[in-house]
């Protein structure tokens, strides 16, 4: 079965979305199957780099996604969020995203226990470290990423030691494939 089938052969919540989570590492490649798995099923992407407050706010985001984005949308209601500002270090003007039937939500802490009841498909994205490595200090964003690397390798290390299991595991591409 493809995950395109499994999305789609899964029941949506009561206010009718099908929430899909992307998790993993970051450099796992969760964005970019996160765009093409939504360019396929025709479903809006969120990122949970709009929530996270600042480069050691990846815990403090997983309550966020859950009370902005995942639990209205199960509900029947607009998810809004309002993104960090990432050059500015505070919160910007709110987004919302109108319910869809499937909705994807890309991001280290997606698949976290808390949003989990709300959500019809976990996906999680498993990636060797020097891939994941490999993959961060090719992006255009590295040097900016390079110095809160260790800190955030320490922050997933926190949150993944409770992480609930899938309902997919994926296995990354090589890196530099087209996959």
């Amino acid at each position: 079965m493809s995950l395109v089938e499994l999305v789609v052969g899964r029941a949506p919540g009561p206010g009718g979305c099908r929430l899909v989570t992307i998790d993993g590492r970051s450099g796992a490649g969760k964005s970019t199957l996160a765009e093409r798995l939504g360019a396929e099923l025709g479903a809006p992407v969120l990122s949970m780099e709009e929530l996270y407050p600042g480069w050691s706010g990846l815990a403090a985001a997983v309550p966020l996604a859950r009370d902005w984005i995942a639990a209205p949308l199960w509900r029947g209601e607009p998810a809004r969020w309002w993104p960090w500002d990432w050059a500015r270090g505070e919160r910007g003007s709110a987004r919302v995203q109108p319910v869809a039937p499937i909705v994807l939500v890309e991001g280290c802490g997606s698949g976290a226990a808390a949003l989990r009841p709300f959500t019809s498909t976990a996906v999680w994205l498993e990636c060797p470290e020097p891939d994941r490595d490999r993959r961060l200090r090719s992006r255009s964003d590295w040097s900016g990423y390079a110095p809160h690397a260790a800190d955030w390798r320490a922050q997933e290390d926190a949150l993944y030691a409770h992480h609930p299991t899938p309902d997919v595991t994926l296995r990354c591409p090589p890196h530099g494939s087209a996959a």
